[in-house]
């Protein structure tokens, strides 16, 4: 009888304490650790989170990726139908947070907590070259004007129209801001607004499309967390953003998905999408050849050669240097290239030229920063490089980051700095615009060509997924 009661009393009590386990209240960092994963809100765009060639890339993907890691749990996304959904999710608590390049806004803040600002955007008015350029908001006439429903461009429109009352425009849910950019590419719509950043990415791939004015200042963009007194998962983000700004990491995955030239205009642009439907596919199967040959990837040897040459295979510069990587005589002997006019033969003596510069920067040095130097000594010479890399240093900057060390190229050309240097002046203003310039037209690539997946490698650290540079 006393075993029987001890027995029953025993059971009770297990069922008490596994009752009391469910229902206790978990604080938000201990129900992330305890299930072993971080749940984060975002959206499919060129800005946050996007696949490339089959694998998850983008600026909030990386970033989030790096929190989960940091907490030591795997991490999962969660992508709503609706812009707006991510907002109303977001208050509800259905996820731990939101990475959806999203911008703090007052009406936001009223339900939303908001990491500190890791960047800053402005919005944008776009339009077609075939429409007369709107000089102001007051010249907005068309109907067909459209943007995201629950956007903070849709928000920022309602403040405009109290000033002006005859402003009038879509709201369009389950699209993108691709998608309306695409409609405008397409005359199907006269305007629509994208973010700074959005529009820098996906421009080359619509070049006929330009920025009208900016109808917003600078609007910082953020994480957003439920509005709640549990700050135990809030306080170690805004930490972690901290540390990464402090050590220089912020900055890199801002130069590695935003960093690239802005600089080329409309008939740039025009003129590489009309090279590229041209020019390119008899050449393409010379840069695939080449890039096997020494593990690169031919759309970065395509990139360079168009920065090189616009891919003419008789391109020809006042100095002498000749053909489609426009190689000088001394770099053509010493690569193996007996004709600088032949595609092939250039192709491959450029290929051969880079890899020897990559092969020779440092190995310590990371990708990508370690192709963007070579690059930069593709164009400037090895020794200036080290040059700029020597002054970097000095000037208390990491001289292993391209970063850093972009900024310093200019001084180059400087007397009061090329004198300390060992190799003297250098055009260092051009070797940073020719490594720009060369990443913008390898975006571009990227973006309307499939990369071999042998390219791209993969691997699980912490639970998270990180995607490592292509074999560059």
């Amino acid at each position: 009888m006393y075993k029987r009661l001890l027995c029953r009393l025993l059971v009770a009590y297990i069922i008490l304490c596994a009752f009391s386990s469910c229902s206790r209240n978990l604080s938000a960092l201990d129900a992330v650790i305890e299930r072993g994963e971080l749940v984060v809100l975002t959206r499919n765009d060129p800005t946050t989170y996007f696949l490339s060639n089959g694998i998850a890339t983008g600026f909030e993907y990386e970033l989030a990726s790096l929190f989960a890691e940091k907490l030591g749990v795997n991490v999962r996304f969660i992508f709503p139908t609706e812009f707006h959904n991510i907002l109303q999710l977001s208050a509800a608590d259905e996820a731990d947070f939101a990475a959806a390049g999203l911008s703090i806004t007052p009406q936001r803040e009223q339900t939303l907590r908001f990491t500190p600002a890791y960047y800053e955007v402005t919005q944008q008015l776009i339009y077609h070259y075939r429409t007369r350029r709107p000089k102001s908001i007051k010249s907005l006439k068309s109907p067909f004007f459209d943007v995201i429903k629950g956007s903070s461009h849709s928000e920022n429109l309602h403040q405009l129209k109290l000033k002006r009352p005859v402003l009038n425009w879509g709201e369009i849910s389950q699209t993108t801001v691709f998608e309306l950019v695409s409609m405008v590419n397409d005359g199907l719509l006269d305007y629509t607004i994208a973010d700074s950043n959005q529009f820098q990415l996906i421009r080359g791939q619509f070049p006929e499309l330009n920025v009208a004015f900016n109808i917003s200042g600078p609007e910082k963009i953020a994480w957003a967390f439920p509005k709640s007194n549990d700050v135990s998962l809030y306080n170690p983000a805004v930490n972690f953003l901290d540390e990464l700004k402090k050590d220089g990491s912020l900055q890199q995955l801002q130069d590695q998905f935003f960093g690239y030239s802005k600089a080329l205009n409309y008939v740039g642009l025009c003129t590489f999408d009309a090279h590229q439907q041209s020019r390119l596919p008899k050449l393409k199967r010379f840069f695939q050849a080449s890039a096997a040959n020494y593990k690169l990837d031919w759309k970065l040897l395509a990139a360079v050669a168009y920065q090189e040459s616009h891919w003419d295979r008789h391109a020809i510069s006042p100095t002498g240097v000749r053909g489609i990587m426009m190689l000088t005589k001394p770099t053509a002997k010493q690569m193996g290239v007996t004709n600088r006019l032949d595609p092939a033969q250039s192709i491959n003596g450029g290929t051969r030229y880079l890899a020897s510069r990559i092969k020779k920067i440092p190995s310590r040095i990371a990708e990508p920063d370690r192709t963007w130097m070579a690059l930069a000594s593709y164009n400037i010479g090895f020794g200036h490089l080290e040059d700029a890399r020597v002054l970097t240093q000095q000037q208390g900057g990491d001289p292993d980051r391209w970063i850093e060390v972009k900024k310093r190229l200019p001084l180059l050309e400087k007397k009061q700095w090329y004198t300390q240097t060992k190799y003297g002046y250098a055009r260092g203003t051009e070797a940073l615009k020719y490594v720009e310039n060369v990443r913008h037209y390898y975006r571009i690539l990227s973006r309307t060509n499939k990369q071999s997946p042998a390219l791209n490698k993969q691997k699980q650290n912490g639970g998270a997924l990180h995607i490592q540079p292509p074999a560059l």
